[in-house]
């Protein structure tokens, strides 16, 4: 194997279909030349779904369509770990289920679901601590939990990506990267976005250091990038952007419309791709040895809006996601495959 490094362009397709229909969704992948998406929500024919509802005759209506338009899952989508850590009313909506239910309901489901969809990764995260509290009071509680998930995770044959979010106990890299030296279990690995740092109101310097303290537990990218509103400038429809109180603090998810293409922002995305390329040919060869087949840069661009559960940008916003991280990657020195000729050729039998 070369060890020029490369990775494989992936994304959440609902982020690029007007309906989140499957045909939407996948005529739009195709078209621009992906051949990997994230599964998150979709409608083949019942109504928007998010991908842990679908029935079986959904999934195997999904599997007919992604076939017919040459796509394979990069990864399960799935909202894992977006509950409370505690019982408690804290004034946000988030609901609480108890540990030992969720493990052998919505875990086991995923990692079900995975196997139909013949994935080896599921997106998860790492649970809501009382709104306001100090985060890192709950990380031995987080911990407990996501060494249980990634263990069913693990005897799946699977792989659990914990991804830095606002308002989760894992919101900074900083406690990522503790959290994962302490479940120290190899079918846990992480997910970096920088958007998602940048939202909580730290700098791009701030953002490239908990890019840092996760640098070696990562398995792959969610690619979005952010240009931070000062004193919480109007976004779109009215709606006011509202910068946590703190840095970490909490962020309102559903006010924040300031996702711009991977090429502009303060993501520092060339500087982050670039040293992050010195990692590639051995964590693709880590993770080739664990039937992944290579390392993800999965496309969630928000470029028309964001919210705690998922994000649009459109077709069209999804192409101009896709051109801009291109030229990015063309830019660092990190090979990519859009779909050619050759390609149309082999799906035809020449």
């Amino acid at each position: 194997m070369s060890d020029t490094p490369r990775v494989i362009l992936s994304g959440f397709a609902d982020e690029a279909a007007n309906q989140k229909t499957a045909v939407q969704q996948f005529a739009a992948f195709a078209a621009l030349g992906l051949q990997y998406y994230s599964l998150r929500f979709i409608d083949v024919g019942g109504g928007v779904k998010n991908v842990m509802k679908l029935s079986l005759a959904e999934i195997r209506k999904v599997r007919l369509l992604q076939d017919e338009y040459g796509l394979n899952v990069s990864s399960i989508g799935s909202p894992i770990g977006k509950v409370k850590l505690l019982d408690v009313e804290d004034g946000t909506k988030n609901v609480y289920v108890p540990f030992k239910k969720y493990l052998a309901q919505d875990v086991a489901k995923v990692c079900e679901l995975a196997h139909a969809f013949e994935a080896k990764l599921i997106r998860g995260f790492s649970f809501y601590p009382p709104k306001d509290d100090d985060p890192w009071n709950y990380v031995s509680q987080a911990v407990d939990r996501l060494g249980a998930i990634a263990e069913v995770c693990h005897r799946a044959d699977l792989t659990f990506g914990l991804e830095i979010e606002a308002n989760l106990v894992g919101r900074t890299g900083q406690l990522l990267a503790e959290i994962h030296r302490q479940v120290n279990h190899p079918d846990m690995v992480l997910v970096f976005d920088a958007a998602n740092v940048l939202a909580q109101g730290f700098s791009p310097a701030e953002t490239y250091e908990q890019y840092l303290a996760m640098r070696q537990g990562l398995g792959w990218f969610h690619i979005k990038n952010y240009h931070a509103p000062e004193n919480g400038s109007a976004g779109r429809k009215g709606k006011k952007s509202s910068p946590p109180t703190k840095k970490g603090g909490h962020v309102d998810e559903e006010s924040m419309w300031h996702f711009v293409p991977a090429d502009q922002g303060q993501g520092c995305h060339e500087v982050i791709l670039r040293d992050f390329s010195r990692l590639l040919p051995s964590l693709e060869k880590k993770l080739r040895r664990r039937g992944i087949p290579g390392v993800f840069l999965d496309m969630e661009p928000h470029l028309k809006g964001g919210g705690q559960f998922g994000g649009f940008s459109g077709p069209d916003g999804m192409g101009v996601a896709v051109r801009a991280l291109c030229r990015v990657l063309d830019y660092v020195g990190i090979e990519y495959h859009l779909r050619d000729f050759a390609d149309i050729q082999a799906a035809r039998g020449f």
